[in-house]
């Protein structure tokens, strides 16, 4: 990548092609080069533009918008007022842009107009500066606070690309729906640059509940990519709806479980594939979860070793990314993911890792959702684990009997709590912040259980 090299903003071959569905109605990549040149003019003076946008085609057109105007857009982990006040301050020159108001919002916000009164675009699609400083995009702060990724034009548009190669898409079109959000680098990646790089369409919408999800699906036409979460896979099984033709279900986020995948497959006629990847690299490998454990990097993504350790490097990424998590280098090209690196726990001589507790929890009949927690101690010495979990028709005691079926003792929680609900971030992710907080409830004799009592 070179400073004279220049990158499409689009993959599309023709412009009347459509780029988004709206109400079941195309909106074409004229309509949409278009609306991006007019909104561009309407952007807060400044280099930086803060990416608030909750539609998913408007989010798209802003980001367009801002590449057009040479300004780098900003996607804060989420819209509540912390972090956002955190993204302001070490950005004070920063615009925003938004559907509606915003509390926190500190910089000049522009409100989405409702028509742009822009004609069809008729020229010939502007290409942007390949090492041009398109995004920074926040880690999910799941571990800690939110961190800064610089993301350069040249290798999101390479990442899109290898990403619908990778999953077999049709470069001719295929439609895209997501329920999750597109500031974060999951959403980002596969439901905005894949279909803009790859020559698809998306749908506007992030549908949380299974009903919304196929109305979605029923205006997009096929071959329809759904991108979403374990949390919404299971939610989607155990849901009586019917989904319309599936070419894929992509998962990422939090790990999935071969038996859930399978279940869907099964389910929905199509095949489940999960993204492994991490903010600061982006989107690295994937796997056909029923199909192996073995992890497969994206084209020109390789695995080499990094001290103790291992790190990323490729066409899609500026220099070397060490990982963070546990794997098991097969090749350069292929790995198996052991655990977290923050995941491994060690309790009486014997380590687990908590993704694999929490798949055995979440894979109990009746059990809707879960989540193991290492509580802190003030020592620093590990104490007992301790379990979360959504079964409103299970008891804890059954709970933990399947659980000590598939668990070593060492390992059962105590205590188990039944809550109503886990508080997950739109991206499915749980915060270690949220649990700290569930624990503190639970210490304090706050009201954690649900209806039943226990």
């Amino acid at each position: 990548m070179t400073p004279t090299d220049r990158v499409p903003l689009i993959g599309h071959r023709e412009l009347e092609r459509p780029l988004a569905w709206r109400d079941g109605a195309p909106v074409t990549c004229a309509r949409f080069l278009a609306e991006a040149a007019a909104l561009a003019e309407r952007l807060p003076a400044g280099p930086h533009l803060v990416n608030l946008c909750e539609d998913r085609y408007r989010f798209t057109v802003a980001l367009a918008a801002a590449l057009l105007a040479g300004k780098t857009s900003l996607f804060p982990p989420s819209r509540h007022e912390q972090a956002l006040a955190r993204v302001f301050a070490a950005h004070p020159d920063a615009g925003a842009i938004a559907e509606d108001a915003v509390p926190g919002c500190a910089g000049p916000l522009v409100l989405y107009p409702p028509d742009l009164g822009a004609d069809e675009w008729s020229g010939a699609v502007p290409a942007i500066p390949a090492d041009r400083l398109a995004a920074i995009v926040f880690t999910s702060g799941s571990t800690g606070v939110p961190q800064p990724n610089e993301k350069r034009w040249g290798n999101l548009v390479a990442s899109g690309t290898a990403e619908r190669a990778a999953l077999e898409l049709p470069a001719g079109g295929f439609s895209v729906l997501g329920t999750v959000p597109p500031q974060h680098m999951y959403g980002f990646e596969s439901t905005v640059l894949m279909p803009l790089a790859g020559g698809g369409a998306l749908h506007p919408a992030r549908p949380l509940f299974p009903r919304d999800v196929q109305a979605a699906l029923n205006e997009l036409p096929a071959p329809r990519v759904l991108v979403t979460s374990p949390i919404h896979i299971r939610a989607l099984v155990e849901a009586d709806v019917m989904l319309p033709a599936l070419e894929l279900v992509l998962s990422a986020a939090a790990p999935l479980a071969p038996e859930l995948a399978a279940r869907a497959e099964q389910r929905f006629a199509t095949r489940v594939h999960e993204i492994y990847g991490f903010t600061e690299a982006g989107q690295v490998a994937t796997r056909r979860t029923t199909a192996s454990p073995v992890w497969r990097t994206m084209n020109g993504i390789r695995v080499v070793s990094a001290g103790d350790g291992w790190a990323v490097e490729g066409a899609m990424i500026d220099g070397r990314v060490p990982v963070s998590d546990l794997i098991r280098r097969l090749s350069e090209t292929e790995f198996v993911l052991e655990g977290r690196a923050t995941d491994i726990v060690n309790v009486a001589g014997k380590r687990a890792s908590l993704a694999d507790l929490n798949r055995a929890l979440t894979a109990i009949p009746g059990v809707d959702d879960g989540a193991f927690h290492v509580p802190e101690r003030a020592d620093g010495r590990v104490a007992r684990l301790m379990a979360f979990v959504v079964a409103p028709r299970q008891t804890k005691r059954e709970i933990l009997a399947a659980l000590g079926r598939t668990v070593d003792p060492a390992f059962l929680p105590r205590p188990l709590v039944k809550v109503e609900r886990l508080p997950r971030a739109a991206t499915g992710k749980l915060p270690l912040e949220a649990l700290r907080a569930l624990e503190a409830e639970q210490a304090s004799g706050g009201r954690l259980p649900g209806p039943d009592g226990e």
